[in-house]
């Protein structure tokens, strides 16, 4: 297994400190946060004095001595009251460095294939378009379950659709009164049912928002649509077979939605596969003793050691015996525990949720599901409009996710022609940078963001090709492209990395610490670590360029390691994007 220079510090300084008869943790070595200083920087010495080591400047000495003369340090400085910074040789520096760009994961990934992590992120409605609100769940889901993967783990990712409520009763007696003679709504007819839906999702989104408005008015409608939801979750034939429809013409146009994201998912589960699990669970938190009637309604109390109501409880049924939200969530984190036989698992949902999730967990644990199972709800914040509300459309509505998108596009099309990129390139090529620079656009903007944070969207901004934006990152990997076409015109390829430069050192300090950012991405559930580290590497390549003449170098071997080292920075800024769903480009 590949090891990070901070490992091998660790392990070297923590020897050091052993032979001084001190404990091996003390060894332990991190980057230095001023590059004059030091590359690595260790404070095992100041930690040791306060467990009675003594002097710590004089352990400091003692342990930096005893490593003069080894090969991976080029120089060791003690600086009072003890600190030892150190700076690495850069023969051991650019051997490192080769040896990572040589790994397919540059050494980030580990056989970690028996831990199952399930990834809930989506949760869009049938019969409804996907709407801005999904935009974060979609780009910041996706990123997880290709940076989890990537490092080696078991991943199922899951759109958990909402398609059991009531809303499915108000769709169907809506469609009932629109053509009645359907034969759906016949409960005499045998069958087979048409295989042709009879509604589009242009159809199911007039109906939905008639019929919800009517129900919240109209008690005999309302009364009417939770009749339907009964029948059809008691398995009534026309309704399941219409449901299907509905469900069918949904899931088409919601991959169309993502499709355009470059988002996918393992399952296209919903509520309704929780289904079969509510008796289950309602059956064993009833002889547990976990849950109770009041009022009429079934609940599971959240208290303390004492009896102390926590939060409100999660209302399992009401006392008209509609099953609750909750409850279905508690069944499918059931069948995730139980059956999916899940490790982990993630709902990447919006912070708003984080009452309704800790209820359900609150429940769970005392199902003892937690001795399986790490559950978690990795939130989110809003997107918000210039205004600091959540963002709407210029007429006040909710923004479907492809008019987004589509925006998106037209942004980069005029962004693109500004900057006088591809103007020699045809109309498709012109549309497939557009695509994909739209894309970098909003994922970016969105990634780049602490997840549990609140950001403002400015599509102007974010699809500016300087500054932290996906465009930018698209740009550099762009013209690094460029300069190795260019290179191999004139048959340079790249070679062996050579001893580096103070300009070449901090380029690949940069490069190896990809590992560091996709573990604290892992440990955080949050990729703006990755993007940040993307967005500095672009810029410290940026920074070398400007200083290194890679194509007039005369040392066939020193342009050979110049061009070894783009490339490399080339693959890991390809690989990173990847992770976060980005298309680079191949020019602009």
């Amino acid at each position: 297994m590949l090891t990070t220079i901070e490992q091998d510090l660790s392990q070297l300084f923590g020897q050091a400190f052993e032979a001084n008869d001190l404990s091996f943790d003390f060894g332990a070595t991190v980057r230095c946060t001023r590059p004059e200083l030091g590359d690595f920087q260790c404070n095992g010495a100041m930690a040791a004095a306060k467990q009675g080591a003594g002097n710590p400047f004089v352990t400091a000495e003692k342990v930096a001595a005893s490593l003069a003369d080894n090969d991976l340090i080029k120089n060791i400085e003690v600086v009072r009251p003890g600190f030892i910074n150190i700076f690495v040789n850069e023969d051991y520096l650019s051997k490192k460095l080769s040896r990572f760009s040589e790994d397919t994961s540059f050494g980030a990934a580990e056989d970690l294939s028996k831990t199952k992590v399930m990834i809930d992120f989506g949760g869009p409605n049938v019969a409804k378009s996907m709407h801005v609100g999904h935009l974060r769940t979609a780009i910041i889901g996706d990123s997880l379950q290709r940076i989890f993967r990537f490092k080696g783990y078991d991943v199922v990712s899951d759109a958990h659709l909402g398609d059991w409520g009531t809303q499915m009763g108000m769709l169907i007696e809506g469609l009932k009164k629109r053509q009645p003679d359907l034969p759906y709504f016949d409960k005499d007819f045998t069958g087979p049912y048409p295989e042709e839906s009879p509604v589009t999702i242009q159809d199911l989104e007039t109906i939905y928002p008639e019929e919800s408005g009517l129900c919240k008015t109209d008690d005999e409608a309302a009364e009417k649509a939770r009749k339907a939801t009964l029948e059809l979750q008691n398995g009534r034939e026309g309704y399941i077979a219409l449901w299907k429809h509905f469900v069918a013409v949904s899931i088409a146009t919601l991959k169309r939605d993502y499709g355009e994201l470059g988002v996918s998912f393992d399952l296209w589960k919903g509520e309704s596969d929780a289904d079969p699990f509510i008796p289950v669970i309602l059956k064993e938190l009833e002889e547990k003793n976990i849950s109770v009637k009041d009022q009429g309604a079934l609940i599971v109390p959240i208290v303390d050691d004492e009896g102390e109501k926590i939060m409100p409880p999660l209302i399992l049924r009401k006392s008209d015996g509609a099953v609750m939200y909750g409850t279905t969530d508690l069944a499918t984190l059931y069948e995730r525990v139980y059956e999916d036989n899940a490790d982990i698992v993630l709902y990447v949902v919006d912070g708003r949720q984080q009452q309704h999730f800790k209820q359900v967990f609150a429940a769970a644990d005392l199902m003892e599901m937690n001795k399986r199972t790490t559950y978690e709800h990795t939130y989110f914040g809003t997107v918000n409009g210039k205004d600091g509300k959540p963002f709407k459309t210029r007429t006040g509505g909710v923004m479907k996710l492809h008019d987004l998108i589509q925006m998106a596009k037209e942004e980069a099309r005029k962004k693109l022609a500004a900057s006088n990129f591809g103007t020699d390139f045809d109309d498709e090529e012109k549309e497939e940078i557009a695509h994909k620079v739209a894309i970098s656009t909003l994922k970016f903007a969105d990634l780049r963001n602490y997840r549990i944070k609140d950001y403002i969207f400015d599509l102007e901004k974010f699809s500016e090709f300087e500054g932290k934006t996906g465009p930018y990152l698209l740009m550099q990997v762009a013209r690094i492209k460029s300069i190795l076409r260019k290179a191999g015109e004139v048959n340079a390829v790249p070679g062996t990395l050579q001893a580096t430069s103070d300009n070449e050192r901090a380029l690949t300090f940069k490069l190896l610490e990809f590992v560091t950012a996709l573990d604290k991405t892992i440990d955080k559930r949050a990729p703006h670590f990755l993007c940040e580290h993307l967005y500095n590497l672009a810029q410290e390549f940026s920074s070398f360029y400007q200083k290194q003449h890679i194509l007039k170098e005369a040392d066939e071997a020193k342009r050979a390691s110049l061009l070894k080292l783009s490339s490399i920075c080339l693959n890991q800024l390809e690989v990173g994007l990847e992770l976060l769903g980005i298309e680079t480009l191949e020019r602009m």
